[in-house]
C-alpha cells in the first residue's frame, strides 16, 4: 500500500549530501509531475524542430543531386575516396558510445551521477547509430543496391565479400543498434506506466499503455526488470570495446601510412567515449536549463561527468603521443614524411584544431570552478565535438593523400555536397532527438525515485536514511523495517 510522508523543507543550497543526492526533490509525485511536464510542446521546441528539418532537407537535396549527377560532385578523386562521408560515419559511431558507457558500465559500477543523465545518453546513442548507418549507403554509387551488403544467399549464389570493411560495418551497426535500442526501451517501461497513469488524453494514454506492456509496479515485475536490466548492462559492456574496434579495422587493416597500427582499436574506443561525453554535455546542459531540471541534473552530477571527460581526454592525448612516437621510432622515411606533413605541412591547420580542442582545452577541467560552470562545459563540449570530427578527418584524408608512392601525393578539398550532407546528418540526428524528448521522459522517473528518501506512513523524529539505505529510526507499524 502506498504510504504518505510529510514533505521535508530545506532552505539551504541545492548541494547533495552523503545520503541525500537531490535535496530539492522531496516526493514521488513531484518527480512524476515535473518530468511529465517536459513532454508539453513549446514554441522554442517547435522552432528547433523546424530548423532540424530544414537542415535535413538541405542534406537530402544534396544527396539526390549526387545520385543524379554522380559521385564526382562529392569531391571523389583517387586516391582520396569517400572523403567527408567516411569521416562523418566514424564521428557518429563514436558519438553513440558514451550512451552505452554511461548507462551500462557506470550502472555496473554503481556510479551515482549516471542516474539523471543516462536516459539522455541512451537516446543519443540510438539516434547517433541511426545517423551513422546512413553513410555506408550515402557513399555508394548505386545506393538502391545497398542490400548487397547484407549476407544472404541470392539467386546467383553470390555472397557478400566478408573481407570488405563495408560488411564489417553492417554487422557492427546492426548489432549495436539492436542492443542499444533494447536497453533504452527496457529502461523506459516503468516510466511509460507512470506517464500512462497520469495522462488525460485517451489516445496518448492508450499508446503509453501499449508501450508499458501493462506494467503494474508489482514486486514480481520489478524482480524480472532488475535481472533483465543487469543482464543487458553486462551484455552491452563488451560492445563499447568491440564495435568501435571493428570500425577501426576499416583503417588498421590497410597498408597505408598512419593507419597500419595495433594502436587503432583502443585509440578509437577512447576517442569514441570522449566525443560521446562531449555530445552529452552539448545536449543535457540546454535541456537542464530550458526544462528547469537543475534540481535533478545538479552541479555535482556535471562535475563527476566532467572528471570522466577529463580522464578520457588524457587517454586520447596519450594515444596521440604514442602515434607520433611510433611514427618516429619506426625509422620509415615515408612515415616520417607523412607525420611531418600531417602536423607541420599540408594538413597542419586540421591537426592543430584537433590537438587544441582535444588535448589542450580539456585540461581546464582540472579546475573545479570550471567543472561546475555550465557555460564553460557547454562551450568546451562544442570544441570537443569540433575537435573529434577533425580527428577523424586527420586520420583519413592526410593518409590517403600522402601514401607510399610520391606520384600519388595529392590534395583533397570537400565540395558543397559534402558539407550539405554533413549538415543534413546533424539535422537528422536533432530531429529524432527533439521528437524523443517530447514523447518520452528525458530523465528516468523510476530511478530518480530510488535515490530520494522513501515516503513513510509517519514522520520520523530524525529525517532521512543512512548511507546503507536503512531508516535512522524504526516504526513498528511499518511492516518489514525490523527484518
Amino acid at each position: 500500500m502506498a504510504t504518505v510522508a510529510r514533505p521535508r523543507v530545506r532552505t539551504g543550497p541545492n548541494i547533495p549530501e552523503a545520503n541525500v543526492q537531490l535535496p530539492s526533490v522531496e516526493t514521488y509525485d513531484q518527480v512524476t509531475e515535473e518530468i511529465r511536464r517536459t513532454l508539453n510542446p513549446t514554441k522554442a521546441w517547435l522552432a528547433g524542430l523546424l530548423l532540424a528539418v530544414v537542415c535535413l532537407l538541405i542534406g537530402l537535396g544534396a544527396w539526390m543531386w549526387q545520385v543524379y549527377m554522380g559521385l564526382g560532385v562529392a569531391g571523389y578523386s583517387p586516391p582520396v575516396m569517400w572523403g567527408v562521408y567516411i569521416v562523418t560515419f566514424v564521428f557518429w559511431v563514436g558519438i553513440g558510445h558514451a550512451g552505452t558507457l554511461i548507462s551500462a558500465i557506470l550502472y555496473l559500477f554503481r556510479a551515482g551521477f549516471r542516474t539523471t543523465i543516462y536516459r539522455c545518453a541512451e537516446a543519443m546513442t540510438v539516434f547517433a547509430i541511426m545517423t551513422a548507418g546512413l553513410f555506408p549507403i550515402l557513399h555508394l554509387g548505386r545506393p538502391w543496391k545497398f542490400f548487397w551488403l547484407i549476407p544472404y544467399p541470392n539467386w546467383r549464389l553470390i555472397w557478400p565479400q566478408f573481407k570488405s570493411p563495408l560488411v564489417w560495418d553492417v554487422f557492427a551497426i546492426l548489432t549495436y543498434l539492436t542492443v542499444s535500442a533494447t536497453f533504452l526501451y527496457l529502461g523506459l517501461l516503468p516510466d511509460f506506466a507512470a506517464i500512462r497513469d497520469r495522462e488525460r488524453d485517451p489516445l496518448r494514454k492508450r499508446i503509453y499503455g501499449v508501450l508499458s506492456f501493462g506494467w503494474r509496479n508489482s514486486d514480481l515485475e520489478w524482480r524480472h526488470f532488475a535481472r533483465a536490466y543487469l543482464f543487458l548492462a553486462a551484455f552491452s559492456t563488451p560492445l563499447v570495446l568491440s564495435v568501435h574496434s571493428t570500425v577501426s579495422f576499416d583503417f588498421a587493416m590497410a597498408n597505408t601510412p598512419g593507419w597500419h597500427a595495433t594502436l587503432f582499436a583502443p585509440y578509437f574506443v577512447a576517442g569514441a567515449i570522449f566525443s560521446g561525453i562531449g555530445m552529452v554535455f552539448t545536449i543535457i546542459i540546454p535541456i537542464r536549463r530550458w526544462f528547469n531540471l537543475k534540481h535533478y541534473v545538479t552541479l555535482n552530477h556535471l562535475d563527476a561527468a566532467a572528471k570522466l571527460c577529463l580522464f578520457t581526454a588524457l587517454v586520447v592525448a596519450t594515444a596521440y603521443i604514442t602515434e607520433f612516437f611510433i611514427g618516429w621510432y619506426g625509422g620509415n622515411e615515408i612515415e616520417h614524411s607523412f607525420w611531418y606533413n600531417r602536423v607541420f605541412g599540408q594538413w597542419w591547420w586540421a591537426a592543430w584544431i584537433m590537438l587544441t580542442c582535444n588535448t589542450i582545452l580539456p585540461l581546464s577541467l582540472f579546475w573545479q570552478k570550471l567543472r561546475r560552470n555550465t557555460t564553460w562545459l557547454f562551450t568546451l563540449s562544442l570544441f570537443i565535438n569540433l575537435g573529434m570530427w577533425f580527428e577523424r578527418f586527420v586520420i583519413f584524408d592526410p593518409s590517403l593523400s600522402h601514401e607510399f608512392e610520391p606520384w600519388q601525393w595529392t590534395r583533397y578539398a570537400p565540395t558543397y555536397i559534402d558539407w550539405a550532407i554533413l549538415l543534413g546528418s546533424f539535422g537528422w540526428f536533432a530531429m529524432w532527438f527533439l521528437l524523443f524528448i517530447k514523447n518520452f521522459p528525458v530523465v528516468a522517473i523510476a530511478e530518480i525515485k530510488e535515490i530520494i528518501p522513501p515516503p513513510l506512513r509517519m514522520a520520523h523524529a530524525v529525517e532521512g536514511i543512512d548511507v546503507a539505505g536503512m531508516h535512522l529510526e524504526y516504526e513498528p507499524e511499518t511492516p518489514g523495517e525490523r527484518d
